[in-house]
């Protein structure tokens, strides 16, 4: 999306940029996965620049298959009113970097180009103390804020209390003019959320740990990852060069927050919840009885697998896998993972409950 600066045309004075790059411009680039809300948040953060704060500007988003859990960018450019936006190339080298989720930290690329002096806003429980040293990045500002629990507590998104952060974050960004285009977007959605979507938007902008430093001795190198195919050499049509397999993926970094929990007490072991999983990811065990027959029994949820959809949790006629926040660790301790060994039983001697 590229607009060009009607605030100017309707005689509203222009904001000053603080600081650009060699072309003019000051970049941001968000760091998300689908189903957070980082396209739409990109979209209204350019939107209030150009249109109510008299700047001139771009955006758009760098994504693969539009499904939850993919790998998403969303690139805002802006610029004073006088200067043209010449560029459609992601942001190499941004001024501000937004993680969605903090999962996304492990990987390198995240803070590929961060300027010296930039600024990193991260959706997390942890302190900035406990980031920085998780990342080895000791100069700059960061502000840290749990994103998800104000989402959760207020029935929204995460994208809306990012927005705030952004805007109490980024020095020339008018906090009003990015909660008015909120509300005016929301308002043609569904008015019945304006509320709550700003109310999350302040506690965004509010409840934000800063830890300022100073700036580094150079910005971080760009980090560039090479297509694997190309038109070179890219294999015939209808041939699978490189078949993979679900084994070794971890769709941990796809949950928003909740995740399902088990209580073995309440489990009937009826298997609907086996049933309306997408991702097979519930670890079931074959139980031999002392009359020679055998039966299955829910042992519990292998959290690699799971999404945090809550297909099991809408399923269970019994209430025995609820939906729950998720927190540091719960996972890792929690988790049952899946059985691959073979196991041989006779079909015929299947205990059948009276």
């Amino acid at each position: 999306m590229q607009t060009e600066p009607q605030a100017i045309e309707q005689g509203q004075p222009s904001a000053a940029l603080p600081q650009t790059d060699e072309d003019g411009l000051f970049e941001i680039r968000l760091e998300s996965l689908g189903g957070f809300g980082a396209h739409l948040a990109g979209k209204m953060l350019a939107e209030a620049a150009v249109l109510r704060m008299g700047l001139n500007g771009a955006h758009f988003s760098s994504y693969g298959s539009e499904k939850k859990g993919s790998p998403i960018k969303s690139f805002v450019r802006l610029a004073a009113a006088s200067d043209r936006v010449r560029t459609s190339a992601p942001v190499e080298r941004p001024f501000v970097v937004a993680v969605f989720l903090d999962n996304l930290l492990n990987d390198p690329a995240i803070l590929s180009g961060l300027r010296a002096g930039g600024i990193l806003i991260v959706n997390t429980t942890k302190t900035p103390e406990e980031v920085r040293e998780a990342l080895g990045y000791h100069h700059d500002t960061l502000a840290c804020l749990d994103a998800t629990t104000i989402a959760l507590e207020e029935k929204t998104r995460v994208n809306t209390a990012m927005q705030g952060a952004l805007a109490a974050m980024i020095p020339f960004l008018d906090v009003g003019a990015v909660r008015e285009v909120l509300a005016t977007t929301f308002e043609r959605k569904h008015a019945s959320i304006i509320e709550s979507n700003l109310r999350t938007y302040d506690r965004g902008a509010s409840e934000i740990r800063i830890d300022r430093r100073d700036p580094a001795p150079e910005g971080r190198g760009v980090v560039s990852v090479e297509p694997k195919w190309g038109y070179l050499n890219a294999p015939i049509g209808g041939v699978v060069a490189d078949p993979a397999n679900t084994v070794t993926k971890n769709l941990s970094g796809s949950r928003t927050g909740r995740i399902p929990v088990f209580h073995q007490d309440k489990c009937i072991h009826c298997g609907l919840c086996d049933l309306a999983c997408p991702d097979n990811n519930l670890s079931w065990d074959i139980v031999h009885r002392e009359d020679e027959t055998w039966h299955t029994r829910l042992r519990g949820i292998d959290y690699q697998y799971c999404k945090g959809c809550g297909a099991c949790v809408d399923t269970c006629p019994t209430g025995a896998i609820t939906s729950e926040r998720e927190t540091p660790g719960f996972a890792d301790a929690n988790t049952v993972p899946l059985d691959w060994s073979p196991r041989i039983v006779d079909g015929a001697r299947r205990h059948e409950p009276s």
